[in-house]
């Protein structure tokens, strides 16, 4: 029997107003069909066909900080990096945990592009923020101006002790609980950011080597620009998670997650109240603590969402089938996400400490994630990449 999910998604916006209208959408983890394989069962097919979308994008915080220029020590370098060659594949959902904005599958042609190995991390987005004097999303006030622009219309303000620098944390429940309601088990908490993961009283020390988390797309996008290196497109992700193979499910193959010897770092147990660990960790791992994908590239699934380039729209699999969209995909132009029409929304790819195959699966190669631009999250980060050839998706 096909099954599909239908993805629902989590952004700051919404967690914000579950303090003061009890507005409940699923988050961007979404519940599983069934605790069979994925193996047990033919593709889903699927996919909306959508015709409105968002055209502006607003600047959400007050004194927003520009995107740095290129370090000049660091543009160009291609060290901890991993070239991969480029070539064919066909993207998109290949097991009975598709979902429809997975579908349908089509043939992608891209350049080479070197990635990074690993998740970027603390050390290496501490460098980055003291020597710009960057300040993330999370470390912000909100600007209730801006932020309406991607609510609906009459949307309440929220009282102003909501509206102060904050992130979004994830805090286990005390018992199972209904699985329709994020609220349940993230939290919008003020002092919450990339140097304090868990609230003001936390911190990052003993940390250098553990991904960089509460960095929205902006955030992301400006370490990369300094850098001299970009985010990856969604396609270049997952022909990278793939690891030279095609027919796979996961980063590392076919097995499911939880049979045999620890492959990433996910949710061990009954989510969201009971994780055994069984994989070594509970909330993140450092980076590199499992075998690397066929590339050489780590934690192509688990441990952190990454955030890619490209806008989200759920039809947009079907838009590159019917205009023949197959050379290196930058995305689509706008973005569309019917279940918040006003939100301004790109994709993160590749699950995290949080996926489990009895509730998302998220560390699938072909899952997507939809948060907007802004967001930031105790379970998201990024990697970057650089094209190999000059004038290759630049």
């Amino acid at each position: 029997m096909k099954r599909a999910i239908v993805i629902k998604s989590l952004s700051q916006q919404v967690i914000i107003l579950l303090f003061i209208i009890g507005w409940q959408l699923i988050t961007g983890c979404h519940s599983h069909p069934s605790n069979s394989s994925p193996l047990s069962s033919g593709k889903d097919t699927g996919g909306d066909t959508l015709q409105s979308c968002c055209t502006t994008v607003p600047s959400r915080f007050q004194n927003a900080f520009a995107v740095q220029d290129a370090n000049d020590t660091l543009a160009g370098s291609t060290q901890g990096m991993v070239l991969i060659a480029g070539g064919s594949f066909v993207m998109g959902g290949d097991s009975i945990w598709g979902r429809p904005d997975e579908f349908p599958c089509h043939v992608v042609n891209l350049s080479a592009f070197y990635m990074d190995e690993h998740e970027v991390t603390n050390i290496q987005f501490r460098e980055f923020a003291e020597a710009t004097g960057y300040m993330t999303t999370a470390e912000r006030k909100p600007d209730w101006k801006e932020l309406k622009k991607q609510l609906p219309p009459g949307t309440p303000k929220p009282p102003d002790d909501v509206l102060v620098p904050a992130s979004l944390v994830f805090e286990p429940t005390k018992e199972p609980v209904p699985l329709n309601d994020p609220s349940a088990w993230w939290s919008w908490r003020p002092g919450a950011n990339w140097r304090h993961p868990m609230g003001p009283e936390s911190s990052i020390e003993g940390m250098d080597h553990y991904p960089v988390v509460h960095v929205s797309w902006e955030d992301a996008s400006a370490y990369a620009k300094w850098a001299g290196k970009r985010l990856p497109t969604e396609a270049e992700w997952e022909f990278a998670a793939r690891g030279g193979t095609q027919q796979i499910i996961y980063p590392w193959g076919n097995t499911p997650v939880h049979e045999g010897k620890p492959k990433t770092n996910s949710w061990d147990g009954h989510f969201p109240d009971q994780n055994t660990g069984k994989d070594g960790y509970q909330g993140l791992a450092p980076v590199k603590q499992y075998a690397p994908n066929g590339y050489g590239l780590y934690d192509m699934g688990g441990n952190v969402w990454e955030w890619c380039s490209d806008w989200y729209r759920s039809d947009y699999y079907s838009d590159c089938v019917q205009n023949k969209i197959t050379d290196n995909p930058q995305g689509p132009k706008t973005p569309w996400d019917p279940d918040e029409p006003y939100a301004m929304k790109r994709v993160s790819r590749g699950g995290s400490f949080l996926c489990n195959d009895q509730y998302c699966s998220g560390f699938r190669v072909s899952a997507r994630m939809k948060s907007t631009w802004d967001t930031s999250l105790s379970h998201t980060g990024f990697r970057c990449v650089i094209s190999a050839n000059s004038g290759s998706l630049e």
